[in-house]
């Protein structure tokens, strides 16, 4: 009787273990990470990030180009610039280490996490083609495809990754260490929709303004939760990035 329950309980065991590996494959659409947290840092640490955070986002949202009659570099100078300059202070000024920010390198990520990057990567480019299918033949028909790649494609993906640093990796990390996750979250996010990045939607009128800003909400919570579900800021910044880049890149005038 041993003898015969041997190989079913072998069976078994390889059963569990090829359901685990199937499972890595869908856990993340349900935001079932193998969440592991961040080390953690001191409450001046966090101030400075605020102090950081006001000062970046605050100083691009005042006119001082105009102010000073300088022109404005043109945005392809100006995202990489504050991506850099965003990085490089919450590292340097700040005193946070990039994976306290949820920035960490693909090696250390999960089975979990890889396999749904790879998903989203996949189906946001398949799902955005054919959205934009007609726009980009025309774009890409055009004298100027290649410009248009390179000076409103790539910075716009590379602005989804500079938004995601500023208002999930430094605000909502900091907002949900000091008021829990709940609170740190409905904040930061109401100051991504409200905000200087979305403050032109108020020029609009009423309907259109509030269905704006409501998309805009309801995006920024699902990034959110999908951040503190995961702690992998990469995996957010690049579901916006390729967002970003075909909505702007398409819907832009064709020149």
């Amino acid at each position: 009787m041993v003898g015969r329950g041997v190989p079913m309980i072998g069976h078994d065991v390889q059963a569990r273990s090829g359901a685990r590996d199937r499972s890595v494959h869908w856990r993340g659409h349900a935001f079932l990470f193998e969440r592991k947290d961040a080390p953690g840092y001191e409450a001046t640490t966090g101030l400075r990030l605020l102090v950081l955070f006001v000062a970046l986002e605050g100083g691009r949202a005042l006119p001082l180009y105009s102010w000073l009659r300088l022109p404005l570099p043109p945005i392809w100078v100006r995202v990489p610039v504050m991506l850099g300059l965003a990085l490089l202070m919450a590292r340097f000024v700040a005193g946070v280490s990039l994976p306290q920010i949820g920035v960490r390198p693909w090696r250390e990520w999960s089975r979990t996490e890889k396999s749904y990057a790879v998903q989203i990567v996949l189906i946001g480019n398949i799902v955005f083609l054919a959205l934009f299918a007609d726009r980009l033949r025309t774009i890409l028909a055009g004298p100027h495809a290649l410009g248009r790649v390179t000076t409103v494609f790539i910075p716009y993906f590379l602005y989804g990754f500079y938004q995601e640093v500023m208002y999930r990796g430094i605000l909502q990390t900091e907002l949900v260490r000091r008021w829990g996750a709940a609170c740190g979250i409905l904040v930061s996010n109401a100051l991504y929709t409200f905000g200087p990045l979305h403050s032109g939607y108020f020029s609009r009128g009423a309907p259109a303004a509030l269905a704006l800003f409501a998309g805009v909400f309801a995006i920024g919570l699902t990034f959110a939760v999908l951040f503190r579900r995961s702690g992998n800021l990469l995996i957010v910044a690049v579901m916006h990035a390729i967002g970003n880049s075909y909505i702007v890149g398409s819907l832009g005038p064709v020149s």
